[in-house]
C-alpha cells in the first residue's frame, strides 16, 4: 500500500482518525428526530493531509489505489472524493491540499464508511488549524457533506456516532435535541457485527423515498416529526405505505426508549432487537433475503440474545447482542446460512 510519501513526496502534516459504528437499536429513526443506540466499531477512518501550495487538491485512497483531483471549493467527480471534497469545503479550506486516505471500515455494508471519512476529514482540517467547531459542529458539518455533496439526505445518527461513541458502550442520542449519553452494554453481553456480503448504495437505494414517505405521514398526522407521536395506533389510519413506514418509526424509537432503562436485562434488550428487524423487514421493507436468512440464524442460536439488520439496508451488515466470551464462536457458527460472502467484522 502507497504511503503519504510515496504518493506526495512529503510527509503529511496533520493525521486525524474517527471510527466506523453499528447501531444496536434506533434505525431509520435519526431523519424523524427519534432515538438511536450505535456504538463504535474498532475499524477507523484515518486521512493524513499537508498543503501543497496549488489551487488544487490532491487526494489518493491507498486501499483503492485510486487519484482524485478537484479545484479548491469544488466538488469531485464522484466515489469516494467526494466525501473528502465535501469535508474540505465545508470545513474550509482555502488552499490545495494533499490528501491520504486509508480505512479498514468495510465499504457498502452500512457501517459508516462514510462519515468516518467525512468525519475523519474535519478532524484533520481542525488539527491544521483551518477549522474551528467543536465536536458536535463538527458532526453537523459532515451531515452536510452528505445533503450538499453526495447527494443522501442522511438524518444525524452515523456523524454523531463518528464522533461521540466508544467501542464496547453504547451511545444514546436524542437526534432532535442532540442529547447523548454513554451507557454501558446490558451485562453478561457483547456485540458480534457481521457483513453480508451483499453491498448497498445508499445514494442509489430506496433511502431518499423512504425519507419522504415518513415526512409525508408526518405532514398527514399533522406533527412536525413522527418523534412526536406517542402511540403507534395514531398511524393506523395512514394509507399504505405510508402507514408501515410510520409504524417503524414510531415503534423503533419505543424499542430504544426500553432498551436504556437501567437495569435491562440482556434477553429484554436482544427480544427488542428481534422486534426491530422483523419491523425493518415488513414495514420498512429495507431488509435483503440473504441478511434475513443471516438473522434467523442468529436469532435460533442458543448464545444469542437477539439479531437484526443494521444501517440504511438493501443489504449491508447485521448486528447481534451475544453472550459474553461467544462472539467469535457464533459467528463462524452462522456463515453458512448467506450465500457464501458472509464475514464477521466485530470481533
Amino acid at each position: 500500500m502507497n504511503s503519504f510519501e510515496d504518493v506526495f513526496g512529503q510527509a503529511p502534516t496533520v493525521t486525524a482518525r474517527a471510527p466506523g459504528r453499528v447501531n444496536l437499536l434506533g434505525e431509520h429513526t435519526d431523519y424523524q428526530g427519534g432515538y438511536v443506540l450505535p456504538t463504535a466499531i474498532p475499524q477507523q477512518a484515518t486521512v493524513r493531509l499537508a498543503p501543497n501550495g496549488t489551487g488544487e487538491h490532491h487526494v489518493y485512497a491507498a486501499d483503492l489505489d485510486e487519484h482524485a483531483t478537484f479545484g479548491v471549493g469544488q466538488n469531485a467527480a464522484g466515489g469516494f472524493a467526494r466525501y473528502v471534497a465535501g469535508a474540505l469545503a465545508l470545513g474550509g479550506a482555502r488552499e490545495g491540499l494533499n490528501v491520504h486516505v486509508t480505512s479498514d471500515v468495510p465499504m457498502a455494508a452500512g457501517l459508516s464508511s462514510s462519515a468516518a471519512l467525512e468525519v475523519a476529514s474535519l478532524r484533520a482540517l481542525r488539527e491544521l488549524g483551518v477549522l474551528n467547531a467543536d465536536d458536535e459542529a463538527l458532526a453537523l458539518l459532515a451531515q452536510r457533506v452528505e445533503h450538499e455533496y453526495v447527494g443522501v439526505k442522511s438524518g444525524i445518527l452515523d456523524q454523531m456516532a463518528s464522533t461521540f461513541a466508544r467501542a464496547g458502550q453504547m451511545l444514546f442520542l436524542d437526534t432532535r435535541t442532540l442529547h447523548r449519553e454513554t451507557l454501558p452494554l446490558p451485562g453478561d453481553a457483547e456485540v458480534l457485527v457481521i457483513d453480508s456480503g451483499v453491498p448497498r448504495q445508499l445514494a442509489d437505494s430506496g433511502y431518499n423515498e423512504r425519507r419522504a414517505q415518513v415526512e409525508e405521514a408526518a405532514r398527514l398526522l399533522g406533527v412536525p416529526e413522527l418523534r412526536d407521536v406517542a402511540d403507534p395506533a395514531a398511524v393506523e389510519g395512514l394509507p399504505s405505505p405510508l402507514r408501515e413506514r410510520a409504524r417503524h418509526v414510531v415503534t423503533e424509537n419505543g424499542r430504544v426508549l426500553e432498551a436504556v432503562v437501567p437495569g435491562v436485562s440482556p434477553e429484554h434488550f436482544g427480544r427488542l432487537m428481534n422486534a426491530s428487524h422483523a419491523s425493518l423487514r415488513d414495514d420498512y421493507a429495507v431488509s435483503h433475503p440473504v441478511v434475513d436468512a443471516l438473522v434467523a440464524a442468529l436469532q435460533a442460536h442458543r448464545d444469542v440474545y437477539g439479531a437484526r439488520m443494521t444501517g440504511a439496508g438493501f443489504g449491508g451488515s447485521l448486528v447481534a447482542l451475544v453472550r459474553s466470551g461467544t462472539a467469535a464462536a457464533v459467528g463462524d457458527a452462522v456463515m453458512g446460512a448467506g450465500d457464501g460472502r458472509a464475514r464477521r467484522v466485530v470481533p
